[in-house]
């Protein structure tokens, strides 16, 4: 039995998850070698998106070896933390370390031809569409805990671990064509991302109602741990609820702002093409014919006007 939750128990419970362990050391391990190749080759990363990875590394290992990773199995509400952690936050700093430009850069041309070669294919294009990874990010949740899912993770050790990389692995998806801050088989104009932000903001508030207002998840698996101390299930699962909720909502003003600042640099490289266009079409101008009017330009306004 799980003891109480007590603030020592938060300092001191950690746990080995042979399950998350050693996918997370050979992901480190092949990240920091191909970063190191990269940055030896150019500076096409930069040491911030080093960092980023380092807290996504640290944010995975206390998702599921820390007391989340410990407490997860008693209360919903941990597990609820655990799942945002996972889904969310491991995902987002992942897509902001640049893991397929650090694994270009550290590949020769023949490696990086059969990358991009992949990059193009039509099955990369559907799968790392921003609307798929979209619908696969805001359906996770509801399949978790609406169906059977939820109580055969928590008791199957097996299916547990799966779960787990699953969730990463949707939520990297969701924010590696959402961001586009690395090659991406299409890039998309970041307005598509807004909208579907905004829907995705109503999905999200309509499950945590669900949660909050609606029959207890894994009722008789939480009964059967016989748990005599911390919420009960109703208060538990309400406050799993908010988190999934709220603080899922809170932690997507970050990735709201990055939206927004790559939402600017679209428009900045818009105007500045347009401009550049422009340029060269009063450079190529006949010199003969002195400067033109913008109606000029156009056949229907010229016909029109020299006719009058």
């Amino acid at each position: 039995m799980t003891p109480p939750l007590t603030l020592p128990a938060v300092l001191t419970s950690w746990r080995w998850d042979t399950g998350s362990a050693p996918l997370i050391l050979v992901i480190a391990v092949g990240y920091i070698w191909a970063y190191r190749r990269t940055r030896a080759r150019d500076a096409a990363v930069s040491p911030p998106r080093a960092w980023c990875f380092a807290i996504a590394v640290a944010l995975w290992v206390v998702a599921t070896m820390s007391v989340v990773g410990v407490y997860a199995y008693a209360l919903f509400w941990v597990r609820a933390l655990q799942v945002l952690m996972l889904l969310m936050i491991v995902p987002f700093f992942l897509a902001m370390s640049r893991p397929v430009t650090v694994l270009r850069g550290a590949l020769g041309p023949a490696g990086q031809q059969r990358l991009d070669a992949v990059l193009a294919t039509r099955s990369a294009r559907l799968l790392a569409h921003p609307l798929t990874t979209s619908v696969a990010m805001l359906a996770t949740p509801w399949l978790l805990y609406l169906t059977p899912w939820y109580v055969a993770a928590l008791r199957n050790p097996v299916l547990d671990a799966v779960t787990r990389l699953v969730l990463v692995v949707i939520g990297f998806g969701y924010f590696y064509a959402r961001l586009q801050t690395d090659p991406v088989p299409r890039r998309y104009s970041q307005m598509v991302s807004l909208i579907i932000s905004i829907v995705e903001t109503l999905g999200d508030g309509v499950l945590g109602i669900v949660l909050w207002l609606g029959p207890l998840i894994a009722a008789d698996y939480y009964l059967a741990l016989h748990r005599d101390w911390g919420p009960s299930q109703r208060v538990d699962q309400s406050i799993g609820a908010g988190i999934l909720w709220l603080l899922g909502d809170a932690l997507g003003v970050p990735f709201l702002v990055v939206l927004m600042r790559a939402f600017s640099a679209d428009d900045k490289a818009a105007a500045a093409e347009v401009d550049a266009a422009m340029d060269q079409a009063e450079q190529t101008e006949p010199e003969s014919g002195g400067s033109t009017l913008w109606w000029e330009n156009d056949p229907q306004l010229r016909e029109r006007f020299r006719r009058d």
